[in-house]
């Protein structure tokens, strides 16, 4: 069966080949690099677009890849945005169906490859990916395998499990687990793992247009974000290039935060470097398990969205970023995670040091819940 109307092919990140999107594919043939789906984006103002009966991230539908009708959705998205300072938000991502950010990549990710004929999903996973792939499987029907590092927190293997997920426990990091996968992929498996496929950005995207909505047509001066594989930032990055393009927006962007920890920093590392590329992080060690990713594969495009937005790059230590998810948790209300914490650590240093200045309106993202890490 086919994606939506608007799907006019995906193109490589890195080398710009074009190539159908009628059937299921990973990355680019030519450099193995990450693909972006290209649409045919809707003329007209955003009341025309948005469906505002929709109350999850499906009122975006037109500018998805994938019709409402063959959707695969537990009601992902349109999490809230709340205020937790003046003039500072908490976009709270732990309000998703599977308790993180990840329920929107995978929604858009499994029902694309159903409908491209997928047979069995899979995919490498620090945890949330996994418990939102396996969830997102069995509402479809589709089998499930996931290979996890074995220090992953069993909270999040047993979710997998309860899904009727396959779990496999495999001794290092994301990377590890990757490999294991592609070393014993069988002949129906479809990998949907992190850039790996190139229908997950599109899911993430919708926290770029949920922050639009929310900000009365306009968007914050900042967004920081944790970023492990990077999707979401450069979801959020081609969702507002879109609207620019379907006249929504004007040039100006949010200046983009990509936040790491100091024991798993490539992006960081890069960024600081003036590289163009992030290098293999030796050593990856982080209990923050969305941010233990030493080999992005999407580096390259989290370092060219942060820097095209006047962006920056931040690692946060361990004991901080701890200090830091108790404190928000205590002082708002929110069920913080860890990465969320290594981010609320990132905005009081660059606001201590001036890079955030007074008045600036300024988003920070909660990616997940605490819960699944006690």
């Amino acid at each position: 069966m086919p994606l939506a109307s608007t799907v006019q092919g995906l193109t490589c990140f890195e080398c710009g080949h074009s190539i159908s999107a009628d059937q299921l594919e990973t990355v680019c043939p030519l450099c193995g690099m990450p693909l972006r789906v290209d649409l045919s984006l809707p003329r007209g103002e955003p009341s025309e677009v948005i469906d505002p009966t929709n109350s999850s991230m499906w009122r975006y539908s037109r500018v998805l890849p994938v019709d409402i009708g063959d959707a695969v959705t537990l009601g992902e998205g349109w999490t809230p945005l709340i205020e937790v300072e003046d003039r500072v938000w908490v976009k709270d991502e732990a309000q998703n169906p599977t308790g993180s950010f990840k329920s929107r990549g995978m929604a858009v990710a499994v029902s694309a490859a159903i409908q491209l004929g997928a047979q069995r999903l899979v995919a490498p996973s620090a945890g949330n990916a996994a418990s939102a792939l396996a969830a997102y499987g069995a509402r479809a029907g589709i089998p499930v395998g996931v290979a996890m590092p074995d220090d992953t927190p069993a909270h999040f293997v047993n979710e997998c499990r309860h899904h009727g997920a396959q779990v496999e426990l495999v001794p290092g990091t994301i990377s590890d687990a990757g490999a294991f996968l592609a070393a014993n992929r069988g002949p129906n498996d479809f990998d949907v793992s992190t850039l790996k496929e190139p229908y997950r950005i599109e899911g993430k995207k919708t926290m770029g247009y949920e922050l639009f909505e929310q900000f009365d047509g306009d968007l914050p001066d900042v967004v920081l974000y944790p970023t492990g594989g990077g999707t979401g930032l450069v979801g959020m990055w081609k969702a507002w290039n879109e609207m620019e393009a379907m006249g929504w927006i004007g040039g100006d962007r949010p200046r983009l935060v990509s936040v790491q920890t100091a024991g798993c920093a490539p992006i960081v590392k890069a960024f600081d470097e003036g590289a163009e590329r992030t290098e293999l992080w030796e050593n990856a060690s982080t209990t923050a398990w969305g941010l233990r990713v030493p080999g992005p594969i999407g580096g390259f495009i989290c370092l060219r969205a942060i820097r095209e937005t006047n962006g920056t790059a931040i690692a946060i230590g361990e004991e901080e970023l701890y200090e830091q998810m108790s404190a928000l948790a205590a002082s708002s209300g929110i069920d913080v995670c860890p990465e969320g914490g290594a981010v609320w650590a990132a905005y009081r240093r660059l606001r201590d040091r001036g890079w955030i200045g007074d008045g600036e309106r300024l988003v920070v993202f909660n990616t997940g819940t605490g819960l699944k890490y006690r």
